[in-house]
């Protein structure tokens, strides 16, 4: 046997707790299991933590090449290095954990387990190790054990602040893949049954083992949700493969009967914990992370088919492999669990689909009527204007119904909704495949007719208008109800879903202004397009002889009746036409390429009429942009210039652009926009909840407000889902930090109802009309018109919280 000093000298040499291991005489080896730990810092407090960290591993290492001759020095040494990269990875964790609230346990715990390592190590040279085979194997376990139950709490908190409330399905996939380690380690592992048969044998095999669970685990809910650049979370697993791969050979020389813990092996369980450290530093420069969640969209990815499929594989072949023989063994029971959790896990997914299913369903469905609704309209246009066959014509038919504020005041609200429920049933039979019938909200339907030019739209306009004026019984009366179709086509003239929409919206208001039933955007061919030339040339005169105006339109905070802004609509004082509307002046400026110049009157008039009110009572002006305006390099410089040309602050203006406008050119229009907001002008989000993809925006938008568009304020308080879509957009504009401007409020009983949800400004005929600037002086001056009556809500995030409420 060697002498107990060649014993203790093997010990610092290795820097690593020595476990005496003798089979069949050999020599004594040292051998000591330790952990991967994985930190995530907050604050960079913790860079002089982590340099200290990498300068006891280099430290080691240089030990490992040069190392004083005499014992008791080298051994202290090699403890002294050993410890402190473990103290110093612990003291960056708790310094991470005095920084951080969310995941504060998270960092204690790992804290707790890297300087249990320390605390074991030094115990055992100190106390233990002169007793060398004369330690009993449960007291080996006892002493490192606390590590592992630390760590394990560390990651699954870890794991959680990334997910947030873990969906039931992620304690499957984490029992999957927790039995796959089993089934590893027990398969894939050096075979346990030729080690020596001794309890430090036994300490030594635990240690890759609860290694492989760990990781497993982790992975298996990673696997779900993506590690999305989380660089703490690689690092922390980095440090986990360092020590699983440490243990994993230490026990591999074990069997061999080689237990040999050389330097390079205990540097990789030193490096282990100094990837624990870098994680910890990482995290202390990014923010804090957002739980992202279990939405079921998430976890029915690719990701989420991995981890089962994986294990079925494994497991299949571990019963095909153990067929025949005595008994399943660890590995086979490992296969039958893994089995069941991917068949439970299974049944969930398939559960999650469905319900999935049904919610997207409800997401695009008129509960009144169970027709498509606006947001199932807008989707199946995008795709058709989209489609490979772009250059095939498409036609949208917008219908409003003549009379039904009247049915609703002499019959009521439920012979109303009776006569909308009909709509659907009568004009359906009318459609052929492809084509789709939706609700837009109150009294309006729509018509998505792909491959239809102008003149078959037309025809088929006034068929499902003939249709419509058959007569309905509604609770016992005979009603005649007539309609106002207007029809547009694309990709020409319309190419996008908002001009498209625009365009059949304009149409639809002149047949109901001409009352002849159906009229189409584009003049029918047989005119030669000259009214639409015609205006186009009469509204460049108009610009150039200063014939448009803007009319006003109030916006009152449903807190304190105050009014908090006033949106700028313009006009046409057109010399023969007489006074036209923005759904004839938007698309002819379009079309004749004159939006810039537009919106430059506008925004002049605008302030102008600002200018008389804003010394006695500030309250800005809203301006609306067109894409063309919101990627104009210019535009910042023509705004600042025309503030100061009226003698106006930056707070005097808000200037209104709906997501769609950005698609043309996204980085260009948020680098025009930031330099809006530098000049201190609000930006507004227009018509919110209809554009391209409202949330998406939301990220990288500089924005102040959302204006919900009507199509969501419409039946608010009458229609449980358009009020619980309200609910939660509120919420979600607070805690942007937005304020939440509700426009089309048409009565009181709506801005009530949205005073209860909490909205902050409401817009809309309840309030006031748009109207010509002297008449909005002079309502300006009367405040009693703005919703007597009305509760109390936060007050609004906007420039109106100068106004004394």
């Amino acid at each position: 046997m060697p002498s107990r000093r060649g014993r203790l000298l093997r010990w610092g040499e290795s820097g690593r707790i020595r476990l005496a291991i003798a089979p069949d005489g050999a020599d004594d080896r040292t051998v000591d299991p330790s952990d991967a730990h994985a930190g995530q810092g907050r604050t960079p407090v913790t860079g002089p933590l982590l340099l200290a960290c990498l300068g006891a591993v280099a430290a080691y290492a240089l030990g490992e090449i040069w190392r004083p001759s005499t014992h008791p020095v080298a051994m202290v040494y090699d403890l002294l290095a050993y410890d402190a990269v473990y103290l110093f990875g612990a003291a960056a964790c708790r310094r991470t954990a005095l920084h951080r609230t969310d995941d504060r346990l998270v960092w204690n715990a790992l804290a707790v387990a890297l300087a249990a390592v320390a605390l074991s190590t030094t115990l055992y040279a100190v106390t233990l190790a002169p007793l060398g085979d004369l330690v009993p194997a449960w007291l080996l376990v006892a002493l490192w054990a606390p590590t592992y139950p630390a760590m394990g709490a560390a990651l699954v908190g870890l794991v959680r602040s990334r997910v947030g409330k873990p969906h039931p399905s992620m304690w499957f996939d984490a029992l999957t893949g927790a039995c796959g380690a089993v089934i590893l380690a027990v398969t894939l592992l050096p075979s346990l049954a030729s080690g020596p048969a001794d309890g430090s044998f036994a300490v030594i095999q635990l240690y890759p083992v609860a290694d492989t669970l760990l990781l497993a685990a982790v992975s298996a809910v990673c696997a779900v949700m993506g590690l999305r650049r989380d660089w703490p979370l690689v690092l922390i697993i980095a440090g986990l493969l360092c020590t699983l791969g440490a243990d994993a050979l230490l026990l591999s020389r074990t069997v061999d009967g080689e237990a040999v813990v050389d330097g390079p092996m205990t540097l990789a369980w030193l490096t282990g914990t100094a990837f624990t450290a870098l994680a910890a530093h990482v995290a202390g420069r990014t923010p804090t992370v957002v739980p992202a969640g279990t939405d079921p969209v998430a976890r029915l990815s690719w990701r989420v088919a991995f981890v089962p499929l994986s294990s079925i594989v494994l497991s299949v072949v571990v019963l095909v492999s153990t067929w025949g023989s005595d008994g399943l063994g660890m590995a086979g029971w490992a296969a039958v669990t893994c089995l069941l959790a991917t068949l439970a896990r299974t049944a969930m997914s398939v559960q999650e689909l469905r319900g999935l299913h049904e919610i997207t369903e409800q997401a695009r469905t008129d509960e009144l009527t169970g027709l498509p609704n606006r947001r199932a309209l807008l989707e199946r246009t995008r795709a058709a204007l989209a489609a490979p066959t772009a250059g095939e014509p498409l036609a949208l038919l917008l219908l409003d119904l003549d009379g039904f504020k009247e049915i609703n005041d002499s019959l009521g609200h439920a012979a109303g909704d009776d006569l909308l429920r009909m709509i659907g049933p009568r004009l359906a039979p009318e459609l052929g495949r492809g084509e789709l019938l939706a609700r837009l909200g109150g009294d309006e339907f729509a018509v998505l007719l792909p491959g239809a030019g102008l003149d078959d739209a037309l025809l088929r306009a006034e068929r499902l208008r003939a249709l419509v004026l058959e007569p309905f019984v509604v609770h016992g009366v005979r009603l005649h109800v007539g309609v106002s179709v207007g029809v547009a086509t694309g990709p020409v003239p319309a190419a996008t879903v908002i001009e498209l929409l625009r365009c059949a919206d304009a149409a639809m208001y002149e047949a109901k202004n001409a009352r002849d039933g159906v009229r189409s955007y584009v003049p029918d061919v047989r005119s030669g397009g000259g009214d639409r030339l015609r205006t186009m040339e009469d509204l460049r005169t108009a610009l150039d002889e200063g014939q448009l105006v803007v009319h006003l339109q109030p916006q009152v905070a449903l807190h304190g009746r105050s009014v908090v802004g006033v949106e700028a609509l313009v006009r046409w004082e057109h010399p023969e036409r007489g006074l036209l509307s923005p759904a004839v002046v938007l698309p002819a400026a379009e079309q004749a390429g004159l939006l810039r110049p537009l919106t430059d009157a506008v925004l002049d008039l605008a302030l102008r009429a600002a200018v008389r009110w804003w010394s006695t009572d500030p309250v800005p002006v809203s301006v609306n942009l067109s894409a063309a305006n919101v990627t104009d390099v210019d535009l910042p410089a023509k705004v600042a210039a025309a503030l100061a040309r009226h003698d106006l602050p930056a707070e005097a203006l808000t200037l209104e652009l709906v997501e769609d406008t950005l698609m043309t050119d996204p980085d260009r229009g948020r680098t025009v926009l930031g330099e809006l907001r530098r000049l201190g002008v609000r930006t507004s989000i227009d018509d919110y909840g209809t554009g391209y993809s409202s949330l998406a925006y939301l990220r990288h938008l500089p924005a102040d407000e959302l204006k919900l568009d009507r199509s969501l304020t419409h039946d608010v308080g009458r229609d449980d889902r358009a009020t619980a879509i309200v609910r939660h957009t509120v919420a979600l504009a607070h805690d942007l930090g937005l304020t939440l401007v509700a426009e089309g409020v048409e009565d009181e009983a709506t801005a009530a109802v949205l005073t209860d949800l909490g909205c902050d400004v409401a817009q809309g005929w309840a309030i006031a009309r748009p109207m010509p600037v002297e008449d909005f002086l002079g309502w300006l001056a009367d405040r009693s018109a703005a919703l007597p009556g009305t509760p109390s809500v936060p007050t609004p995030r906007s420039p109106g919280q100068r106004i004394q409420l």
